[in-house]
């Protein structure tokens, strides 16, 4: 079932918009990107072009946006690329709470989306690496989360459960079932055990982005306008983020369905973003070696958490999800020394 996208109330702009010193509002027009949950929408007004939004039930915990806003007033500090937060008035509180609801005022930045060139992917690794090297030492005043896909108990649990939740209708035989079951999560622990052998627990942990995509970037001749969406920051080692990145950046898909999706990722464009993000963070060689055995976790993570809660991954039926993912951790798997080599020389 289609969900209905969430819409402000009557007059709730109006009242919001109260609090903020925009000057004269000359077009208010609604903006249909991202959570459907969380009503958006863009504003041209006297003192310039803004994005107004309200934060979406479940994202609108007050410690955890405020956590969220020190990060990005910390960014933002720093020439970081990011949308400005915008402040309200007299207080220049970075978000206007009218409990039970929380809203979000931000600069609007014009720019588009990312076009799969190997410039624009080096660009997100190198601002990827900027964003960890900005945030090495900052300390927040709030506690943020810490889990990540890595050897998370959830997903070892969404793995066992996974064969249950498939849909009666059309599953194929239980041994092909649980053979590609058997074989995410046996590939999902040796990854896991081979990294916590690397000592990934010892390594220091910082503020990361936690959600780095192509989606949470915007694009201007192939450079990186602006990174958004916050909500996924956490404390954990960065190359957890990184190899996520890497796998956002250079996993490939297509337009038919999963079982007619490749199963390489795309080396240049791996190469690429690795390369960036090595251009202003070196990586070490351990955090190399344990890069694409973290891309076949993030891989399995992301795919049984939905389709253990659902059977299916968004609108896709989730055995042929599944049976694509494995597809997928077994070309990484298979090609670990071609991965770890594109930082060589």
């Amino acid at each position: 079932m289609v969900l209905p996208r969430d819409t402000f109330d009557d007059n709730e702009i109006t009242k919001c918009l109260g609090h903020y010193d925009l000057g004269e509002i000359q077009e208010i027009k609604p903006f249909t990107g991202g959570s459907k949950r969380s009503p958006k929408v863009v504003i041209t007004a006297e003192k310039g072009k803004f994005l107004f939004k309200r934060r979406a039930r479940g994202k609108d915990d007050l410690a955890k946006v405020a956590f969220t806003h020190q990060i990005q007033l910390e960014l933002d500090r720093q020439g970081f690329p990011l949308p400005h937060l915008v402040g309200t008035r007299g207080e220049k509180n970075s978000m206007l709470v009218i409990p039970p609801r929380i809203y979000e005022m931000f600069e609007f930045i014009e720019g588009g989306g990312y076009d799969n060139s190997t410039e624009a992917t080096f660009q997100a690794g190198r601002t990827l690496g900027i964003y960890h090297r900005l945030l090495e030492d900052f300390r927040s005043d709030y506690r943020p989360a810490r889990g990540s896909y890595h050897n998370a108990d959830a997903v070892h649990q969404a793995i066992r459960t996974t064969v249950s939740s498939l849909p009666l209708d059309d599953r194929p035989p239980a041994e092909v079932v649980t053979g590609t079951v058997g074989s995410l999560e046996s590939t999902y622990r040796k990854c896991a055990e081979f990294v916590i052998d690397l000592g990934l627990e010892d390594w220091p942990r910082q503020i990361v982005h936690g959600d780095w995509h192509p989606g949470n970037m915007l694009f201007r001749h192939k450079y990186v306008a602006a990174v958004i969406d916050y909500d996924s920051a956490r404390i954990q080692q960065p190359v957890i983020d990184l190899a996520n990145g890497a796998l956002q950046f250079s996993i490939i898909g297509g337009a038919e369905g999963p079982d007619t999706w490749p199963s390489n990722v795309d080396e240049t464009r791996f190469a690429k973003f690795m390369r960036g993000y090595d251009s202003v963070n070196v990586v070490s060689r351990r955090e190399i070696q344990a890069v694409p055995r973290l891309m076949c976790e993030a891989m399995v993570a992301e795919a049984v958490l939905p389709i253990a809660a659902t059977g299916s991954f968004g609108s896709i039926d989730g055995f042929p999800f599944l049976r694509m993912v494995q597809s997928k951790v077994n070309w990484i798997s298979s090609h670990i020394d071609l991965l770890c080599g594109v930082l060589a020389g």
